[in-house]
């Protein structure tokens, strides 16, 4: 008698699995090989039956214990990897494995089981996935967007979005039943969004850090200076230190992205020291008599 692993059957790695990771692998399964899809393979219909005592069992919380104990001393054996049927008598939905352990009748998987062998499974479709892109002012305080998109028959169906304060970049939204329809009575799938942040010439958004150029003249950056600095809500005033240098970065707590936490990520200014393309006479003067008398050698350490 072939031991019949019907962890195996349902594409399950071992038996330390929750009864709803059972349910789902199930439905995958039997929608992979129900017989009216599978119509020219005569071995769908053996093994969609396999699949459907699998889950009989294992459904079943005293039967699966049951069925543990048996399988837990097969595992450690060398088992055959391909898939091999279940002898059955004709018109039974149990197989000669099932019965040999679980005898002809087993009142609390029974009572589970379909009477009719055509009976059909209901399969819940699909969910669909798509990707939208919003700005990071949007993603920070929230927004309700309105998009189109192309259903499967060709047409085009508005949706109305609600995009909540502080979404992750990569975080998906769910609309319940938008997604392909069931078969066979199941349910519709999910429509799932993914929301893409795009960073602007603003800012720049890393984790739950807010990444913004600080543009300094050479005086400001020599000298130190105080500067206000404009955060994605509100205007922070910032020391910047004497001799900052071009590429330093100065870090403003708390006042980056949400964190999903209550809580803010940082803002990062980014020094950027600018020269003067076009100066004036008297500005041209004062660099001419810094160039005289500086000792500074930038290039000298380097």
């Amino acid at each position: 008698m072939i031991f019949k692993d019907y962890y195996k059957i349902l594409d399950l790695k071992n038996n330390n699995v929750t009864q709803e990771e059972i349910k789902q692998a199930y439905r995958e399964q039997a929608k992979k090989y129900h017989p009216d899809i599978n119509t020219e393979n005569q071995f769908a219909e053996e093994r969609f039956k396999d699949i459907n005592e699998a889950y009989k069992v294992l459904s079943v919380p005293s039967a699966k214990r049951k069925y543990d104990r048996m399988w837990n001393s097969h595992v450690g054996k060398k088992q055959k990897n391909n898939y091999e049927e279940s002898k059955r008598e004709k018109g039974s939905i149990f197989s000669d494995f099932f019965k040999m352990f679980f005898g002809d009748t087993n009142t609390d998987i029974a009572e589970n089981k379909p009477n009719n062998k055509n009976k059909k499974v209901a399969i819940k479709g699909e969910n669909i996935e798509t990707e939208i892109k919003v700005s990071i002012a949007d993603a920070f305080y929230g927004v309700e967007k309105k998009i189109a998109l192309r259903t499967l028959n060709g047409k085009m169906k508005n949706f109305t979005i609600k995009i909540p304060a502080g979404i992750r970049n990569g975080e998906k939204i769910r609309l319940m039943a938008q997604g392909k329809p069931g078969e066979n009575g199941g349910k519709p799938g999910d429509l799932l969004i993914r929301i893409q942040i795009e960073n602007d010439s603003k800012y720049k958004l890393e984790g739950f850090d807010l990444y913004t150029n600080l543009y300094l003249s050479p005086w400001e950056a020599a000298l130190g200076t105080k500067v206000n600095v404009l955060s994605i809500d509100e205007q922070v005033a910032l020391y910047v230190p004497q001799g900052v240098q071009s590429g330093e970065k100065i870090r403003i707590n708390g006042k980056g992205y949400h964190d999903g936490k209550a809580g803010r990520g940082d803002l990062i200014a980014q020094v950027q020291i600018m020269v003067p393309k076009n100066m004036t006479t008297e500005e041209k003067s004062l660099f001419e008599q810094l160039q005289k008398i500086s000792k500074y050698e930038p290039r000298k350490n380097t």
